[in-house]
């Protein structure tokens, strides 16, 4: 063995251990999982359709994740999915706790009674919120695995939009029933967010996973 492979043996073997496309999508996904639950405090218009402005972050999630399994795999998909619960559960710590810090005599009421209504929550919004992403994402990464094992690499945006369809129909089951049942009739509610929410995965997701996709890829040829 010459000197030179001896001291490449040497090295530690991290460099390039992790792909660019990887390391830019789980900071995305990061910043998604935190900011989706500030956004859906807004209630938005899509024409006829009603939907919590939410939605278009937990899409973004729906959309990477898929991504990263498209290029990565399932196994590496399913831990960006565990690793969001890291910023998501700290987020929300940190949201209680500066809740319960007393405000500054100099802030603005009203700012501060803003601040309260759009950060401050319920147990069971927060819990149905923390269940719904769990259990929707992992069910997104699944379903468009299997159907990739089984249709091959073809038919991306078919595989895109029949995951995102399925997981937000279990995402809108559950945060809506663990976060309002029992509280008023949820009957109308989960109908109209579940049509909302599945209109926009049919029209938005497949783009934007082949969007995803061809920036991952584009971000690994650098390398």
């Amino acid at each position: 063995m010459t000197s030179e492979v001896q001291a490449a043996a040497r090295e530690p073997q991290t460099a390039g251990a992790t792909s660019l496309s990887l390391f830019a999508f789980a900071i995305f996904y990061g910043g998604m999982v935190c900011i989706a639950g500030v956004l859906g405090n807004k209630q938005v218009a899509l024409g006829p359709l009603a939907v919590e402005a939410g939605i278009f972050a937990f899409l973004l999630l729906v959309v990477t994740s898929s991504a990263v399994a498209e290029l990565h795999g399932q196994r590496t998909a399913k831990r960006l999915v565990l690793l969001g619960f890291v910023p998501l559960l700290i987020s929300l710590a940190l949201t209680l706790i500066v809740l319960q810090v007393p405000p500054s005599h100099d802030m603005d009421r009203y700012r501060l009674a803003a601040f309260e209504t759009v950060m401050g929550g319920t147990p069971r919004i927060w819990l149905g919120g923390i269940l719904a992403y769990g259990v929707s994402t992992f069910l997104n990464v699944t379903i468009f695995s299997r159907l990739k094992a089984s249709e091959g690499s073809s038919l991306l945006w078919l595989r895109s939009a029949v995951a995102s369809v399925l997981s937000q129909i279990v995402d809108t089951l559950i945060f809506i029933s663990v976060a309002f049942y029992g509280v008023f009739p949820i009957g109308n509610l989960i109908v109209g967010q579940m049509l909302a929410k599945v209109v926009l995965s049919v029209i938005l997701v497949p783009p934007l996973v082949y969007a995803f996709v061809g920036l991952g890829r584009t971000l690994d040829a650098r390398k």
